[in-house]
């Protein structure tokens, strides 16, 4: 197996507290890290947007939309609209763009139980959600993310039906020297679902890079992993980390061109 053949990276401006506007563009991360599979996320799913990955063998859309308002005070406010019309609207569309972009494989809804209880969402509408994105194609999968302190959520039971994939991933930066624990939890909850392993280059509780003793103790987990199939692949946030996070983001690097 190679690491190559199972990576995904996080592609988009994020505006995340404490981190510069990144030199690299969307699509850059893959090219950085030796990948050919993007979870394309926080700008608008667009026909130029598609136009632009194509030379990318997969890509994922998200559908809960990243937005910008004006303040008071003359600045602009970024916010996440998730509300249920408007995740089921991109879903729809994500959907109707694959049967152009063959290269689009699934929908992904970031932080998706937290928005749902945020937003009071309905596990009927969020089947809405799950139809829309199946609407025109089918073959599309819906990527949800889920954090390992959600993992004994009782909500999943109403919600468990919609998720085709589970893209884990651990808050606390600390507790990556426990994943494989976390993975086993992970597939016992979820034990007929494709599971990608999230990789941070941040600690976004810190708000600084993860250190590297504990990069270096998930990725021996996630090749370990990935060599008994405990693991389906992986997906690394972000692109427009790397070039703040360059010796995380370098060793991830060689890691992957190693195991290639």
């Amino acid at each position: 197996m190679k690491l190559s053949d199972v990576g995904w990276c996080w592609e988009g401006q994020g505006l995340d507290p404490g981190v510069d506007p990144s030199i690299l563009g969307v699509g850059d991360g893959c090219r950085f890290f030796g990948l050919t599979r993007a979870n394309y996320m926080f700008h608008p799913n667009t026909e130029f947007a598609m136009q632009h990955m194509s030379w990318l063998d997969e890509i994922t859309c998200d559908i809960a939309k990243w937005e910008y308002e004006d303040t008071e005070r003359g600045g602009s406010n970024h916010h996440v609209d998730a509300r249920p019309e408007r995740v089921r609207s991109e879903a729809a569309l994500v959907s109707e763009l694959s049967l152009t972009y063959r290269n689009i494989t699934g929908a992904f809804h970031d932080d998706m139980l937290g928005l749902v209880r945020r937003e009071g969402m309905t596990p009927e509408q969020y089947a809405q959600v799950y139809e829309a994105v199946r609407g025109a194609n089918p073959d599309l999968k819906l990527w949800v993310v889920i954090y390992t302190h959600e993992l004994e959520a009782e909500e999943w039971a109403d919600f468990e039906d919609f998720i085709d994939i589970v893209n884990l991933w651990i808050w606390h930066s600390e507790e990556l020297v426990e994943q494989d624990a976390q993975i086993e939890r992970c597939r016992e909850r979820f034990p007929d679902r494709p599971l990608i392993m999230g990789c941070y280059l941040r600690d976004y509780t810190n708000r600084a890079p993860v250190e590297m003793d504990l990069v270096r103790a998930q990725w021996d987990s996630v090749i370990r992993n990935l060599e008994t199939g405990a693991l389906d692949g992986y997906s690394i946030l972000s692109g427009n980390l790397i070039d703040g996070h360059l010796e995380q983001a370098r060793y991830i690097r060689d890691i992957i061109a190693a195991n290639s």
